[in-house]
């Protein structure tokens, strides 16, 4: 049977800010990946004006010292630690999750790359799916004991509508045999995190921990950097939201009382997506990105990379 589709009171218009209001957060613990810059500051932001204990993990420390302040001076100076982490490197993602003492209760996996030239890890994997996948299912299966010892925790990993026309190539992840197509490799990546959320909450509810997929829509950050203008120009013409909107989906996600003990799913602009239909192209999620099978073949296609990266 079917479970019904959830919806909220809150909308592509509500920002992360109206989406807490009211949720009291004194006593968890967050990690955000990816907190120094666009829709990560303010996911930051808002669960730390709920109360939360925040790490802001971040490539870039200096960036991520600045972004705390920030935060603080806005939130009546909250707890906001900053830790090293580089997704793409696995020796970084290792040492964060050494260093992580005691529980986690949320767990946003919010950074990522887009549309970069081909580029490979030292593991020789492709870029974004290293980065924007791979490096976030180190983590966050390296962070298990964390969650499982909040007691009730929640983890958010960011997809995209790019995954719609994306299912993963399991005999070509990492584009060795393909040509590389940098959108179609976006594509793949954010396939990989819906599809995350499916399986990582299958295995681990049990454990009183709920993971979901999150669409934050489209958001004019430094994540298109990478994109031309002719690249622009084919894109849809989509309806952009600002940072704080784009947060809403994520903190939703992380935060909203509703939600307990709901996982596995796929949600934009503050409800659970619609399935894809090309009549509505920029709203939806494909069934690929949500197929349980996929989900587990994926999971187990992960942990030989894994364990192959860490014999080399």
């Amino acid at each position: 049977m079917t479970s019904p589709r959830i919806t909220t009171p809150f909308n592509a218009r509500s920002s992360a800010a109206d989406v807490v209001a009211g949720v009291d957060l004194t006593g968890q613990r967050a990690i955000v990946t990816g907190a120094s810059s666009g829709i990560g500051v303010e996911t930051a932001r808002a669960l730390a004006a709920a109360g939360a204990e925040v790490t802001l993990a971040v490539r870039d420390v200096a960036a991520g010292e600045r972004t705390a302040r920030d935060i603080r001076a806005t939130t009546a100076d909250r707890l906001v630690r900053v830790a090293p982490l580089d997704l793409s490197d696995q020796a970084s993602v290792a040492a964060f999750v050494t260093a992580w003492e005691g529980p986690l209760h949320i767990l946003v996996n919010n950074a990522g790359v887009s549309a970069t030239p081909e580029m490979r890890t030292r593991e020789g994997w492709e870029l974004q799916l290293a980065t924007n996948y791979l490096g976030h299912f180190a983590l966050t299966t390296g962070l298990h004991r964390a969650l499982t010892a909040a007691g009730r925790a929640r983890v958010v990993t960011l997809s995209s509508i790019a995954h719609v026309q994306a299912p993963i190539v399991f005999e070509d992840v990492n584009f060795r045999e393909r040509p590389y197509d940098r959108m179609l490799a976006y594509g793949e990546s954010k396939t990989a995190t819906a599809l995350f959320a499916v399986e990582a909450n299958r295995r681990w509810a049990g454990d009183g921990i709920t993971v979901n997929a999150a669409n934050p829509g489209a958001v004019a950050t430094n994540l298109g950097r990478h994109l031309t203008e002719e690249d622009y120009a084919q894109l849809p013409a989509f309806d952009f939201k600002t940072p704080e909107q784009g947060a809403a989906t994520s903190v939703l996600l992380a935060t909203w009382p509703d939600l307990d003990e709901i996982g596995g799913r796929y949600f934009e602009d503050c409800n659970e997506a619609a399935r894809y239909s090309p009549e509505t192209p920029l709203q939806g999620v494909a069934d690929h990105a949500i197929d349980p099978a996929a989900a587990e073949r994926l999971w187990q296609v992960s942990l030989d990379m894994l364990a192959d990266a860490r014999r080399a």
